[in-house]
C-alpha cells in the first residue's frame, strides 16, 4: 500500500492506485491520478471529505467534458462520482430534482418526457449537473441561474450546505461558490407544456448543435469565455482565435476545429501539452493584435510532465 493511500480513511466505495484519466476526460489525454475515489452514495462521501487529512489535495472530476488533465498527471485524490449520483427525479409543480452525475442532456430528456419545459437548452450542454452548477453552465441563451432553484454541496470538512440559487453568485460562466465544495445534487423549476412541444425545442437545439459544432470530435466544447464584448469590438472568442489565424493551424496533434473555432481538437496524437501550448499561444496573439485577454473555460488540473 503507498503512502497515500495508508493516509486515507476507509470507504464503502472504491480507491483506485495510479488510475488513468485520459479514458474517462473527452479530450483522451493526461497522466494518472495518485488515487481514484469512486464514492458509494453521499454519506460514505461525506464520511472520506471529513476524514481525509487537509493536507491531502482532493479534486472533483465530473463527466470530463470541461477538463484537460495535464501529462504529469494529477496529485492526490481525484474523486469521480458514480451513478449513484445520476438519479433524476420529476417532483411536483413542474420541478426536476437531478444528481450532479446525471449528463445535462439525460436531463433535458428526462423533463421533456414528463412534460417540464424550460431545461431544453441542456440538451446542448455537454457535460454533467455538478459542472454545470459550478460555472453557471449554458447555450443558445439560457444558463443554469435561470432555472435552478437550489443546489446541494459538500465542502472539505464533508458539511452538506443547500443553497438557494440567489446565493450562488452567479455571473457568465461562475458562480461564487468556494472552490472546494463538491456539488451533489440541484432542483430546477420548470413550466407546464406538452411532451411534444418540448421534445421539438430540443430537437432543434440538437440540430442546431450538430451543423456548427464538431460533437464527434475528441474535443472539450467551448475552450475560452467569451469576452466583454465593449473589450472586444463586438468579437467573440471563435472570432478572435479565427482573426488571428488559428482555425485549423495545428501545434502537434492539436488544433481548434475548422467547424467551429472555439473548439480545440485532440486528432487523435495529443498531449495535454500540445493542447494547452496551443491556447497558450492563441491567447498571446489575441492578446498582442486585439488587447483582449481570452480566459480559459476549459479546466486545467494536474501537472505537466518531468
Amino acid at each position: 500500500m503507498s503512502d497515500l493511500l495508508s493516509r486515507l480513511p476507509s470507504v464503502r466505495g472504491k480507491l483506485i492506485e495510479n488510475a488513468p484519466l485520459s479514458d474517462i476526460t473527452w479530450l483522451r489525454v493526461g497522466g494518472p491520478a495518485d488515487v481514484l475515489y469512486l464514492p458509494a452514495d453521499e454519506a460514505d462521501l461525506a464520511k472520506f471529505l471529513e476524514n481525509t487529512p487537509h493536507d491531502i489535495p482532493v479534486h472533483v472530476l465530473g463527466a470530463g467534458s470541461n477538463t484537460l488533465v495535464r501529462d504529469g498527471g494529477v496529485r492526490g485524490v481525484v474523486i469521480k462520482l458514480t451513478p449513484a449520483f445520476g438519479k433524476v427525479t420529476v417532483e411536483d409543480g413542474h420541478k426536476v430534482r437531478a444528481g450532479a452525475a446525471a449528463l445535462d442532456k439525460a436531463v433535458a430528456k428526462a423533463a421533456a418526457k414528463a412534460g417540464v419545459a424550460g431545461l431544453e437548452f441542456y440538451v446542448g450542454v455537454p457535460g454533467a449537473i455538478g459542472g454545470a452548477l459550478s460555472m453557471n453552465a449554458g447555450c443558445y441563451g439560457s444558463e443554469t441561474k435561470d432555472v435552478l432553484v437550489e443546489a446541494v454541496a459538500l465542502d472539505r470538512q464533508g458539511q452538506r450546505h443547500v443553497v438557494p440559487a440567489a446565493d450562488m453568485g452567479y455571473a457568465y460562466r461562475h458562480s461564487a461558490a468556494p472552490a472546494d465544495w463538491i456539488f451533489i445534487e440541484a432542483l430546477f423549476q420548470g413550466k407546464a407544456d406538452t411532451a411534444d412541444a418540448v421534445t421539438a425545442r430540443m430537437n432543434a437545439i440538437t440540430e442546431r448543435r450538430e451543423s456548427t459544432q464538431p460533437i464527434r470530435e475528441k474535443t472539450s466544447g467551448s475552450t475560452f469565455k467569451n469576452p466583454d464584448p465593449e473589450m472586444s469590438g463586438g468579437k467573440s472568442a471563435w472570432q478572435l482565435v479565427d482573426a488571428t489565424g488559428w482555425r485549423g493551424k495545428p501545434v502537434g496533434g492539436a488544433r481548434f476545429s475548422e467547424q467551429h473555432a472555439n473548439f480545440l481538437i485532440n486528432d487523435g496524437t495529443a498531449s495535454a501539452s500540445d493542447l494547452e501550448t496551443l491556447g497558450e499561444k492563441v491567447r498571446a496573439d489575441v492578446k498582442s493584435e486585439f488587447g483582449v485577454d481570452l480566459h480559459w473555460e476549459v479546466r486545467r488540473i494536474g501537472e505537466a510532465k518531468a
